[in-house]
């Protein structure tokens, strides 16, 4: 069985990050390791919640992963809180010489704008992470803020796949932007692979709904159908389906929660398209 160490924090309560990857990597049938980077009450989009930070913690995690001489098939990374943990995933990445497949989720902002408590600064960092990336997977407001560019309101093909192209000039041997709509009833992803100079487009139903943890959601599906033997756009194509399936779960809810998506009630589905590989 293939193995994923996915670093990023954890909430007790809210559908994001790793209380969303845990569930949905396991259900691909690959293994799950976690180096969680804090611990939450509850998300952020909660209007209170706890935070305590374990920066602290992840070199004593990652050396003693190293004396007991754990392997990786894969390293996913999602929300990285601050400049310390940059830097520690950073050189982590590097000693992974081994690592099959790194896929980074530059988890920084939406819509436009940064998260609160990111800068410039922040993402010009995360964009030197690029260098260690298989797949990138931002959207287009951390994609503009990477390059240093202004966030594209409308924006054409052609505009698309010069900036996959640019995010790939960063480092990223392959980069799929998501949330991308050249159809007005769709939504989906933008795929560049730079090793073959080859594009991907997928996209399937657009819904008139916003619902947190969504990236997250689609990120470890695609992490977890890739390691289980999918290539790059099937499980990119899976991840906009099993996405959209997990959104229209949450819709029939008669009591719909607005912390995440039903995305547990999706997995039959994307155990079901996994089942022959």
């Amino acid at each position: 069985m293939k193995r994923i160490l996915t670093i990023q924090d954890i909430s007790c309560v809210g559908k994001c990050s790793l209380t969303v990857a845990l569930p949905i990597i396991s259900a691909t049938g690959v293994e799950a390791a976690v180096l969680p980077t804090a611990v939450l009450s509850t998300h952020t989009a909660f209007p209170k919640f706890t935070f305590h930070d374990l920066t602290g913690e992840l070199s004593p995690i990652t050396d003693t992963f190293a004396e007991l001489g754990l392997h990786f098939d894969a390293v996913y990374t999602g929300y990285l809180g601050s400049f310390e943990q940059l830097d520690f995933v950073d050189n982590f990445l590097s000693s992974q010489k081994n690592t099959p497949a790194v896929i980074i989720d530059p988890v920084m902002g939406d819509h436009g704008r940064l998260y609160a408590g990111f800068t410039q600064a922040f993402a010009d960092r995360m964009a030197t992470l690029c260098k260690h990336a298989d797949l990138l997977l931002p959207n287009l407001t951390e994609a503009a803020f990477m390059l240093k560019e202004p966030y594209l309101e409308t924006y054409t093909e052609e505009d698309i796949r010069t900036t996959l192209k640019k995010l790939a000039d960063l480092g990223a041997k392959r980069v799929a932007l998501t949330g991308i709509s050249l159809e007005q009833d769709k939504v989906g992803c933008y795929f560049y692979d730079s090793t073959d100079q080859s594009y991907f487009y997928y996209a399937n139903q657009k819904l008139p709904s916003v619902h947190h943890g969504t990236g997250d959601v689609f990120a470890s599906c695609v992490t977890g159908a890739r390691m289980r033997g999918m290539n790059w756009q099937d499980a990119l194509k899976l991840g906009v389906d099993f996405t959209l399936a997990s959104i229209k779960a949450t819709l029939k809810d008669p009591n719909p929660i607005d912390y995440g998506v039903n995305f547990e009630e999706a997995l039959p589905m994307l155990i079901e398209r996994l089942k022959d590989i």
